[in-house]
């Protein structure tokens, strides 16, 4: 397999719109990466880079070592998965998955071969003297694996292969590929929008917001320790919840005001907050981060009122307002709520994350 890297890699389109910018982004042999983002970020086109399915306008990109910026994408010895299968409608499975090899002039032996044990792999065999259009959805996405993996290349790309499949055979498919990557151990970068993909799936976790790389690191990493308000929003699901805020000094204590209640703030972000005496700063908090407790001390919890209950089974999602901003808690099934309860919630301030006001950079520790 392959390392890929990428220097102040930019791309730079007809008009001077620049979806990506100065892109740097280190991927270890047998690495599972994921580029993240909301649509028009940049991700696609990053991929599509690395592909050398696009120009690259500025910067150097590398595979295993060597500089490929103008190596054409049948030399780079990738493999793309794509969004929409791009399967030929008139060939079998077999002929789709030994189509590049034949192109290849490989032997006939060594396509037999090869595509009998991705069929093997994806469990497919029985489909391989069918066509396109006689496979549902996740059958297709499987050929289109397979297509990718009777290759052997050094570097698998998957350009968001699963957003046109329903939620259940997307949470399936997500735990194959995954258990393919253990299985192959084969360098992989995939694309997606959708954070829980990211999550569940990547070693490391590239987020990126308007071209530009906003974080970088393992999953953990950017669910507990965002480097900003934007990964801290996207990253998780349901998203954190955000409260804009006073700092203030009273009694030798720390305070934040939100406008409908003041908090004091104790533990280890007393001290990083008092250079923001008088300022602006935001307020994060994740839904499983704030317990409902009654008897909470004055200072101490968020007064809310209760919007929105949504009973999920393991876990309860509760929207409450406190007059200013919406929040969601995660709650235990047995606690009953009803719309319009005041319920107070008590935020687990060493979980917690504040953003300056107006950079809305964390607030470092």
């Amino acid at each position: 397999m392959a390392t890929v890297e990428l220097k102040s890699v930019s791309k730079v389109y007809d008009g001077g719109v620049q979806a990506v910018k100065s892109a740097d982004i280190t991927i270890q042999d047998k690495e599972f990466v994921v580029l993240v983002g909301p649509s028009g970020c940049g991700k696609t086109t990053t991929l599509r880079m690395i592909a050398g399915l696009e120009d690259i306008s500025g910067g150097d990109l590398f595979i295993d070592g060597k500089r490929v910026n103008d190596v054409p994408p049948k030399d780079r010895d990738i493999a793309m998965v794509f969004q929409n299968y791009a399967l030929y409608p008139h060939m079998t499975v077999y002929d789709n998955m030994a189509f590049g090899l034949k192109i290849r002039k490989m032997p006939k032996e060594t396509i037999q071969q090869r595509v009998d044990e991705a069929a093997d792999i994806l469990e497919i065999r029985e489909l391989l003297e069918r066509r396109p259009k006689a496979l549902s959805g996740g059958q297709r996405q499987r050929v289109a694996v397979g297509r990718a993996i009777v290759r052997h290349p050094k570097v698998f790309l998957f350009d968001e292969p699963l957003s046109n499949l329903d939620a259940k055979l997307r949470v399936q498919m997500r735990a194959e590929i995954s258990s393919l990557h253990t299985r192959l151990q084969a360098t992989m970068i995939y694309v997606t929008h959708d954070q829980v993909e990211a999550m569940t799936m990547g070693d490391k976790i590239v987020v990126m917001r308007n071209g530009v790389i906003q974080q970088i690191g393992d999953p953990l990493s950017l669910y507990n320790q965002p480097v900003n308000r934007f990964v801290a929003g996207f990253i998780g699901s349901p998203p954190m919840n955000f409260l804009a805020a006073q700092v203030t000094e009273e009694g030798g204590k720390i305070w934040i005001d939100e406008g409908t209640f003041k908090m004091a703030i104790e533990g280890r972000y007393a001290e990083p907050l008092k250079p923001y005496v008088g300022k602006a700063v935001t307020f994060g908090i994740r839904p499983e981060d704030c317990q409902y407790d009654m008897k909470a001390a004055e200072g101490s919890f968020i007064p809310t009122t209760v919007e929105v209950i949504e009973p999920l089974g393991a876990e309860t999602h509760v929207y409450v307002n406190t007059g200013k901003h919406q929040l969601i808690a995660r709650t235990e099934p047995s606690i009953a709520f009803s719309v319009g309860d005041k319920a107070k919630f008590v935020p687990n301030l060493d979980k917690a994350v504040f953003f300056d006001g107006e950079t809305e950079e964390a607030i470092n520790l």
